[in-house]
């Protein structure tokens, strides 16, 4: 029987951060939303014009048994700068924002270690917030899996586990 844990990540525009952790052997489910913000159900232009306080985050379900949180943590910083604030590459604004939202005391204390470690590889100030999850609202539907059903462009990406090939942000 599966040990099904859930973690979440904001590293940016949610569509490739989601289609990273979708290619992670032990990741059993994955859905963008918001999180961290004041405004209940916020929808995709409330989250975009930065008064809700929400991010762009992907709540992760994983089985506990096949990968580590310490793995996903190594995603999490592989796929993103957490040097840069409210900002990933084009995309700027505080729904950008770099987070680790953790749901157990023992996620809390692994974020806290790996942030010290990558900070030290890096050799910069990381800005990444590590806060206690609160609620997730799933994003609009045509938001889901965005990049594997073909993003902007209709060129679908593949979501197969293990898969290198590189992530194009927008399809």
């Amino acid at each position: 029987m599966a040990r099904i844990e859930q973690a979440t990540f904001a590293a940016g525009c949610f569509w490739s951060v989601e289609l990273a952790y979708q290619r992670l052997p032990g990741v059993v489910k994955t859905t963008v939303g918001y999180t961290q913000g004041t405004t209940k159900n916020p929808t995709y232009r409330e989250v975009c014009d930065g008064r809700s306080g929400h991010v762009e985050a992907v709540h992760v379900e994983y089985d506990a048994d096949e990968v580590s949180y310490e793995k996903l943590l190594e995603a999490f910083w592989h796929k993103h700068d957490p040097t840069q604030v409210n900002q990933q590459g084009n995309d700027v604004g505080t729904q950008y924002r770099s987070g680790i939202y953790f749901h157990s005391p023992e996620q809390e204390k692994a974020a806290h270690e790996s942030l010290k470690e990558e900070e030290k590889r890096l050799g910069k100030k990381i800005v990444t917030e590590v806060l206690p999850a609160k609620t997730f609202y799933p994003a609009e539907e045509y938001h889901q899996q965005y990049l594997e059903k073909g993003g902007r462009n209709g060129r679908k990406q593949s979501a197969a586990k293990d898969c290198n090939d590189p992530i194009r942000c927008y399809g």
